[in-house]
């Protein structure tokens, strides 16, 4: 089940499993609503009402929302038990309204936009319908920005802000039907103190072809605006039909890097369609008016004896990036890469799937670390047909005020296609290393019944919600028996078959009953 060839599909099977590009820094046409620096406390991570406490944001991009079907909605938990939010686009205070199909919360990302102490939820709608008066263009996209507050988020004083294409949006391009605007997202603020979020619009079609895609980088508490496409001076590549460039983005306060997992990789003897590639940025304008370009790559071009490109490999459709403090540094300096590869076949078992990990250096170059596979020498497991191992992948540094070692830094694999029985036909699971480290030094395996809590079931596809926090794995099951959706937040050191720390369920803890895809992503 893959995206080769095809249109980008919605939901759980979009990616594996089942001319205008380049446009100058243009100034948002909205500043920042009003700052709260004063009692926003800004300690925590995803700290939407700024008590110092982590809340947690559980999306469900698949929810019924007014009679809506699909519309989607994200759940808020405010820590230390103090209730719970539900967060759409018929929400109060939020703009718009939802409407069927939207998929509010498809992607999501946190960081405080406008440094007022509080934690922001920027929400991918890649398939919001705009409405102009001579028609309707079809899954254009957009992404809301929701401000927290004191009063936690959605606040009638801040409001929202959104970001999408078109003339009298934000963001460059024109309307266009299947753009995708808000496919992907990511945020962090660079090393200047610069609030920044990273938009994906991976159907952006142009001179060359359809859906070649490219990536809008929002940058400042002003929300200045510059658009990338892969024919932006110093990219990697030239945009091609299918490369769906900025499908998957991850980030950190040093680097962020871009995904194009339909990258056509030209051999002597071939063109190897949906092999896939990546790009990595600095978050920082230069003299071009775009985020600096560091590097770009598909598999076999870091100089290594990594894996050889392969026709549908979809090298980058997941991304997972975490902090780095090497030995010999006062501070972070740099960043390490965790790349899905979920088509890759190992021999003749096909789409198995893998894992890259590499180093971003401060000085903006790459050392490849590790390939990772259930093949490998001590990695639990066996690799087999269908596993997509690599999926998605979740990455942290569990500490940051130290030398960041094997033990400190760790990744999250999701194997939805995993299977121990022909009864329970991709049930799924997660698999857990280390970013440092040998791959069966400190592997570890949960799935339903092993560690993850629940009903084990056919096609419940365990690994395909995955979000990170340094003291927590978060694990989501939005799919299989509806009494097994969940988000569980495991130890990072979870051995095999280890129990949740914590689970958020619908109908318990204040969160409504009500859910299609409780837990497709959590942070």
């Amino acid at each position: 089940m893959s995206f080769a060839g095809g249109r980008m599909g919605r939901g759980v099977a979009a990616f594996g499993l089942a001319a205008v590009l380049s446009v100058p820094v243009q100034e948002a046409t909205a500043g920042p609503p009003a700052a709260t620096a004063a009692v926003c406390a800004g300690t925590a991570q995803s700290d939407f009402n700024g008590d110092g406490i982590r809340d947690i944001a559980v999306a469900d991009p698949e929810a019924t929302v007014s009679g809506k079907e699909r519309a989607g909605q994200i759940h808020v938990v405010y820590g230390g038990g103090k209730g719970t939010f539900v967060l759409s686009q018929d929400s109060p205070n939020v703009s718009d309204s939802a409407e069927a199909g939207d998929q509010f919360g498809f992607s999501f990302a946190v960081y405080d936009a406008n440094l007022d102490g509080c934690s922001d939820i920027a929400v991918g709608i890649p398939y919001e319908d705009i409405n102009l008066p001579d028609r309707t263009v079809r899954d254009a996209g957009l992404v809301h920005l929701v401000y927290g507050s004191p009063t936690g988020v959605a606040s009638p004083t801040l409001g929202t802000l959104g970001f999408r294409q078109g003339a009298d949006g934000k963001l460059g391009g024109g309307y266009e039907a299947d753009d995708w605007v808000g496919y992907a997202v990511a945020a962090g603020k660079s090393t200047t103190n610069n609030p920044f979020l990273v938009i994906g619009a991976p159907g952006e079609d142009g001179g060359e072809g359809a859906d070649m895609g490219m990536f809008h980088y929002v940058s400042g508490t002003q929300y200045v605006v510059a658009n990338v496409a892969q024919d932006s001076p110093g990219v990697w590549e030239e945009p091609e039909p299918n490369d769906r460039f900025g499908a998957t983005i991850a980030a950190t306060d040093r680097h962020f890097v871009v995904g194009a997992p339909g990258e056509s990789i030209a051999t002597a003897t071939s063109n190897l369609e949906f092999a896939g590639g990546v790009i990595a940025f600095r978050p920082s304008i230069n003299t071009d008016g775009i985020p600096d370009p560091l590097f770009g790559m598909g598999q076999g071009r870091t100089g290594t004896a990594d894996t050889a490109a392969q026709s549908g490999d979809q090298y980058g459709s997941a991304l997972a990036m975490a902090p780095y403090r090497p030995a010999g540094a006062a501070t972070i300096t740099d960043s390490v890469l965790a790349v899905g590869v979920p088509g890759e076949d190992l021999s003749t078992t096909v789409d198995a799937g893998a894992v890259h990990t590499y180093h971003i250096k401060a000085d903006g170059t790459v050392q490849a670390l590790a390939w990772v596979d259930q093949n490998q020498p001590g990695v639990d497991g066996e690799a087999e047909a269908g596993d997509f191992f690599g999926q998605r992948i979740a990455a942290v540094n569990t500490t940051t005020n130290v030398v960041s070692t094997a033990a400190t830094m760790r990744f999250a694999v999701g194997v939805p296609g995993e299977e121990s029985t022909e009864e329970y036909r991709d049930e799924g699971g997660v698999q857990l290393f280390s970013l440092l480290g040998e791959p069966g030094a400190a592997d570890s395996w949960i799935s339903p019944g092993n560690g993850i809590p629940g009903e084990r079931a056919p096609v419940t596809l365990a690994g395909m919600g995955l979000g990170a926090a340094p003291d927590a794995l978060y694990v989501g099951v939005p799919y299989g028996p509806a009494a097994s959706r969940a988000v569980h937040a495991f130890a990072w050191n979870t051995p095999d078959g280890g129990a949740p720390g914590r689970s958020w369920k619908p109908g318990e803890g204040g969160i409504p009953a009500e859910n299609v895809a409780f837990g497709a992503s959590a942070r």
